[in-house]
This record gives C-alpha cells, structure tokens and sequence, in this order.
C-alpha cells in the first residue's frame, strides 16, 4: 500500500462542515454507481464561501482536483453524519486529510468508506501552510514535510485504522481478514 503523498495542499480553517464539504443537494448522488461517484468529486467543498475561499478544491467544470491533501484547522467534518463527505472527497482525488482535529462521526466514516487518510497535525498546519503549497506526507514516519523549506512536522499514528483504510474500507477489510464472505456474481 502507498505510504506517501505528494502534491499541493488546499488549506482551509476550523469547523468545516459537511454541508460545505458536500452540499445537501448532491446527496442523492449514489456513490456505487460509477458515474455518480465521479460527479459527486466534482462538488467537494463546493459549499465553502466564497469570500473566505476565492480558489476553488475543485475547479469549474472538473471533475478532479489539483490538491490531493487538504489540510484543516479545528472540528473538520462536522455537522451531519453523511458518508457523501468523505466519499465526495476521495471521488475528487483527495487522499489525506490532515487537520489538528476532525469530528468523530467523520473519522469514522473516512476509515468505513476508505476514501481518504485522516491524519491529525501535532501543530496547526492551517496557519502554517497556505494553499498550493507542495508537501509530502508520510504514513509510516507520522510526519509532513513542507518541500520548500524541508520543515517537518509530526502527525499523530493512524495506528490500527491504517490497514482498514488500505484495504479500501470496512467491508473490504473484513473480506479479507475472513470475517466476511466475498461476494459472488450473479449468474
């Protein structure tokens, strides 16, 4: 499993929500069907405003972003208890979250669905970091390190949710840890 990300950083403040991580509207996209999945990237952070966050997670008439990290403040993931964040999240590109806190039902929906690392910061990246910045971000050393002036900074361990995350999600981990069956095609 990859164990480092590279890329620019979308950075963004405390308490964010997942009505601004993915607006009530787009929830009745369904994310197992492929198309709909896709589309529900394309309106990650969509619900941020505008005059706070005048560049965009995901640019007009995309479907991808060009920031595969967001890095938070405070409470991020607050809100609702919808899968659709995380989810519209990871369908964008986004593989790490990284704030210095995330609330609960979030976190745990990150490692169900698998879509995306949530890594707490030690220090508060968001008033570190601006957006566009280059990082990489290492699982396996804990660590984020800013590239254009090496500093480093500590993350807490994913510890035991890591290999749920790899796996790809909850149900896919039980699969293959033989807690569950695999499915079998229709015939």
């Amino acid at each position: 499993m990859q164990s480092v990300f590279s890329g620019q950083v979308y950075v963004v403040a405390d308490n964010i929500d997942t009505d601004q991580i993915i607006p009530a509207q787009y929830l009745n996209l369904v994310p197992t069907i492929a198309e709909e999945y896709e589309k529900l990237g394309s309106y990650a952070l969509c619900g941020l405003p505008d005059s706070r966050y005048p560049i965009r997670f995901v640019k007009e008439g995309q479907v991808d972003t060009q920031y595969p990290i967001v890095v938070a403040g405070r409470n991020f993931g607050c809100g609702s208890s919808r899968e659709h964040a995380p989810i519209a999240l990871g369908s964008a590109g986004c593989r790490i979250v990284v704030a210095q806190s995330f609330a609960r039902i979030f976190f745990r929906n990150s490692i169900a669905t698998g879509e995306l690392y949530p890594c707490e910061s030690i220090d508060r990246l968001c008033d570190l970091l601006k957006t566009g910045d280059e990082v990489e971000v290492s699982l396996d050393a804990s660590s984020l390190t800013l590239k254009k002036d090496g500093r480093v900074f500590g993350l807490k361990s994913l510890g035991e949710v890591r290999p749920v995350i790899d796996a790809g999600g909850l149900f896919n981990y039980a699969r293959k840890q033989g807690m569950m069956p695999t499915p079998q095609p229709h015939s």
